[in-house]
């Protein structure tokens, strides 16, 4: 097994190695480094990048990353596990998902030597760590105020990213193409699978969030061949959804919700009541689609046109499927504390 090298860092067979990587410098000089953690196996194996809070703002997966490392043993390892908890290094100080000049990093792939402080965080990202990386898993949550469901989104058509995706156990996969300069683009064009779990709400610990997503790479990883031991979470398979729509609010006031995340909805169930503050007429937000509700803004007012509900779409005899893998997904999960 032969000695990886990154960031101009030797890492033997069978070590741990913690590594400070350069990255930008604060308004007084001081410098901000990109944390890394490389466990590099003792046998031959793919090499797997680990990476959370592209916005900073996202804390499962730096929670994730975590415990991970905290798990993580190079002597029983095959291959190579790179491990960034934190990416958007400015975005995390300040509680936010984007940067300084609120630019978005994760549209800022591959970025370039020299340009903007995003262009430059991408570069160094995609050089330093993207090139070494021959399987991707990106951790992200949904925005401030607003709770995804824990799902899987990836190209259904890569079917190594597919296989992956299947492997993590998360009770939905999104089939979703990858958008201009994100690190999901980047990955496609290095022809590296890359999945993006998605789960919980922007400045918050959501527990069952963090338990399936612990488990879900260490399903990758035994799916890689990575470490061994048969995979966890095989009560239910995923649900495979190949598309998603928002359902908006129609009119401005206040949202009295009756469904909540996770829920499997039909065709024209009421989502939300819209109401005046000063009135008690009520008007009806209904669903398009069959589906599974699988993110929902949690501010109960909104103007007219704000996204409400994000329901992954089924067809009518698809449902009773999607509702069990949900329902056992819950089971496993709900009442882990751990």
């Amino acid at each position: 097994m032969a000695v990886f090298e990154l960031a101009g860092k030797r890492i033997e067979p069978g070590s741990h190695q913690h590594i400070l990587l350069p990255a930008v410098r604060l308004y007084n000089d001081a410098p901000l480094d990109l944390r890394i953690d490389v466990f590099h196996g003792t046998r031959p194996g793919p090499v797997m990048l680990l990476c959370a809070a592209i916005h900073g703002d996202e804390l499962n997966g730096i929670e994730i990353c975590r415990q991970i490392i905290n798990n993580t043993d190079a002597l029983e390892l095959s291959g190579t596990l790179i491990v960034v908890p934190i990416v958007n290094l400015f975005g995390f100080v300040q509680q936010s998902r984007y940067l300084p000049d609120r630019r978005d990093l994760n549209r800022c792939f591959p970025g370039s030597e020299r340009g903007a402080l995003g262009s430059r965080m991408a570069y160094l990202f995609s050089q330093q760590l993207v090139s070494k990386a021959t399987h991707v898993v990106d951790l992200h949550t949904g925005a401030i105020h607003r709770s995804n469901l824990p799902q899987i989104r990836v190209d259904v058509e890569n079917s190594a990213a597919l296989a992956m995706a299947k492997a993590f156990g998360s009770p939905v996969i999104l089939h979703s193409k990858e958008r201009d300069g994100s690190l999901r683009s980047l990955a496609n064009e290095l022809n590296i699978p890359l999945i993006l779990y998605e789960a919980g709400e922007a400045l918050r610990f959501d527990q069952p969030s963090i338990n399936s997503g612990v488990i879900g790479v260490q399903n990758v990883m035994k799916h890689l061949k990575m470490i061994k031991g048969r995979r966890r979470g095989k009560r239910f398979s995923p649900v495979i959804a190949n598309r998603s729509t928002w359902v908006r609010a129609e009119k401005d006031g206040l949202v009295l919700r009756k469904v909540e995340l996770g829920q499997t909805i039909q065709k024209d169930q009421v989502l939300a009541h819209t109401v005046s503050p000063h009135a008690d007429e009520a008007d009806i937000i209904a669903s398009p689609v069959h589906g599974i509700v699988i993110g929902c803004s949690n501010i109960p007012v909104a103007n007219e046109g704000e996204a409400l509900f994000n329901v992954a779409q089924f067809d009518k005899n698809e449902m009773s499927e999607a509702s069990e893998v949900v329902d056992s997904f819950a089971e496993v999960y709900d009442s882990r504390t751990s």
